[in-house]
């Protein structure tokens, strides 16, 4: 299980250290670490992967001038191989990583449920399912700390899921249309360097991400708990 607060703010702060700069990420490059995260990709993997990347990148300017990498998503193979690498060398080995308890506490859980109940309930679109879902969700932080923390996860997920579905089907199509096309012409220069299912994992993201902008609210999974202190 994935370390669910340092996650997005290494990957970010690692691959900003390599590049020797402050870039901001991009919209597509959250949604590429969401897909990361998504499909339960190690965070050693992704920071190894990035490491590789811009190792064979400066490699390749010893020799001579080359271009400098300006998204993420240029790290995306490399990231994948390192996958594969740890993959073949974790045959056979129990898996040790476990989360850190002190990240679920009840007091945050609770925080972080009552205010997505709250953007869902001012929400200008889907309101019966929206409000149908900030009840459940108020009703899981007065309970915090009685729901073990994966299983309030899968809850959150499927609540999720169905959030999206519904936001999805109300919103303007044009607007939809207007994002679909905007992801695909900043995938476009990765294309080559992502496969199929990958592409269509980070789509998915970078839709969900942008209803998430346009409607003012917040992810429900408890990975997105903001760190405080």
């Amino acid at each position: 299980m994935q370390n669910y607060f340092n996650y997005f703010t290494e990957i970010e702060e690692h691959y900003q250290r390599r590049r020797g700069s402050i870039l901001l990420l991009s919209t597509l490059d959250w949604a590429l670490i969401e897909s990361w995260r998504e499909a339960g990709i190690p965070l050693a993997a992704v920071l190894r992967g990035i490491d590789q990347a811009f190792d064979k990148h400066e490699a390749r300017k010893q020799k001579r001038i080359s271009a400098r990498i300006h998204s993420l998503a240029w790290c995306a193979p490399a990231v994948m191989a390192a996958v594969e690498e740890m993959m073949e060398a974790a045959t056979g080995a129990a898996r040790e990583q476990q989360p850190e308890e002190d990240g679920f506490a009840p007091t945050r859980i609770a925080e972080h449920l009552r205010s997505a109940a709250e953007a869902l309930l001012r929400c200008p679109i889907a309101q019966p399912v929206c409000q149908s879902i900030a009840a459940q969700l108020q009703e899981q932080a007065s309970a915090a700390g009685s729901t073990p923390a994966q299983e309030l996860e899968a809850r959150l997920t499927a609540l999720e899921d169905k959030l999206f579905s519904c936001l999805l089907a109300e919103t303007d199509e044009a607007l939809l249309i207007a994002w679909k096309q905007q992801a695909v012409r900043d995938l476009a220069q990765h294309r080559s360097r992502m496969h199929a299912a990958q592409m269509q994992l980070v789509q998915r993201q970078y839709l969900h991400k942008r209803l998430i902008e346009e409607y003012g609210l917040q992810r429900l999974s408890l990975f997105y708990m903001r760190q405080t202190g």
